[in-house]
């Protein structure tokens, strides 16, 4: 019988072609905005997690004071130099702490023969690596004993190897940074943009004593350092450990209980977990003004019905007086609104995966069309077509058959 009975209501929908079209149109743009919409917030959320997760895991950032001018204006984080080498060997002591990289970067021009290239210049230990989680995969890491005998070599960002080795092979080659010569004996993988489109790819990493000894000079950072970085065993200390450095350092400083910190710590996997948070919210935001255009569908569908069942009057009350009960008029007018709504649904799903991948063209980040919300635009779309046809359905339900026939 609901084999018959979907038959037909397919049928009464193809009787008007147009007006069923035209019907669908209010479901189809609603359940494509919703999917582009969350498509794109989804998308966002993920490249925000690759972008947090390229940091390092367990990752906490201490950066240096703010120095003052002589008008007591702040001069921005990391402009004093507060912090120190003995600073990041007394943080790689602390119990839950895998590593700690004390890390001093500028920018500089990049030479190897005719070749020349502007780039960042990280200066840092050997476990910056490990840090970061980013380990060579042409050549090796300069090893602790390199850095404290202050050794020229280098380890390059894949961007810098391809600028100023091309396709040749930049293992034992020179490159020089600020007139010296360094030995190249190692070329990270390609890790592509961080945060805030920096290409993390164009850099050169140098260890740290030999970059302050030959290549910053003096100056108020010479041995210090403006940033370290630091890895924690397990997610779970990361709060304790964090407080445990500020109390670690405010001892090493000496500042008074009153005091301010000349530090500042960041805690990168709360940071990650704010935008997620609000990333996600702007998602719902997203997704719930494309939901407005299916509640506008939902009328648009409830209204033709309501047309269909004025029009199909005499055919009401024809099934009535051969013997079908109410249920069954109920649940045919039931079943064309909810048709009505589940088509428009499909076709929103394609048209809206369609636009997200065009629009993906044009983002720093490709679309993520989750399965989770096409399952909910089709739930949505279906709960729509119940509540908006049970009115015309109920209606049509409790004409008189005498009525009807007389229509």
């Amino acid at each position: 019988m609901l084999g018959a009975m979907l038959a037909e209501a397919w049928s009464a929908l193809l009787a008007n072609r147009l007006r069923s079209i035209l019907t669908m149109l209010g479901m189809i743009i609603g359940v494509a905005a919703v999917i582009v919409m969350l498509a794109i917030g989804n998308g966002v959320q993920a490249y925000i997690e690759r972008q947090i997760s390229s940091l390092g895991t367990n990752l906490l950032i201490v950066n240096a004071g703010a120095a003052r001018s002589g008008g007591g204006f702040a001069q921005g984080i990391g402009t004093a130099p507060t912090l120190t080498l003995d600073d990041a060997e007394a943080i790689g002591r602390l119990p839950a702490v895998a590593a700690a990289a004390p890390v001093s970067a500028f920018s500089t021009q990049a030479v190897a023969g005719p070749a020349n290239w502007l780039t960042a210049v990280t200066a840092t230990t050997p476990g910056w690596f490990q840090v970061q989680d980013w380990f060579p995969d042409e050549g090796r890491a300069f090893t602790e004993m390199e850095n404290r005998q202050g050794a020229r070599v280098a380890v390059l960002g894949r961007k810098v190897a391809d600028e100023l080795f091309g396709a040749n092979d930049p293992i034992g080659q020179q490159v020089r940074v600020r007139g010296i010569s360094f030995t190249v004996i190692g070329v990270l993988p390609s890790k592509g943009q961080g945060i805030g489109g920096a290409d993390r790819d164009d850099a050169i990493v140098l260890p740290l004593n030999s970059a302050q000894r030959m290549v910053q000079g003096g100056g108020p950072f010479r041995r210090s350092v403006r940033t370290i970085m630091i890895t924690v065993e397990r997610q779970d200390e990361l709060e304790s450990t964090q407080e445990q450095i500020s109390q670690l350092l405010r001892r090493r400083h000496r500042l008074a209980p009153s005091a301010v910190d000349d530090f500042n710590i960041t805690n990168v996997s709360a940071l990650g977990d704010t935008f997620k948070q609000t990333t996600g919210a702007l998602s719902l935001l997203l997704g719930a003004i494309g939901g407005i255009s299916l509640v506008v569908g939902g009328i648009g569908i409830m209204n033709i019905m309501l047309v269909s069942v004025t029009e199909r009057t005499r055919e009401i009350g024809i099934r009535m007086a051969i013997g079908a009960p109410r249920s069954a008029i109920r649940l045919q007018f039931l079943l064309e609104a909810l048709m009505l709504s589940l088509a428009g649904c499909l076709a929103g799903v394609l048209i809206g995966g369609g636009i997200s991948l065009f629009i993906s063209r044009f983002l720093p980040f490709p679309t993520v069309i989750s399965p989770g919300s096409v399952l909910i635009a089709f739930a949505i779309s279906a709960g729509i077509g119940i509540f908006f046809g049970w009115w015309p359905a109920t209606r049509a339900a409790k004409l008189s058959p005498i009525e009807a026939l007389r229509s």
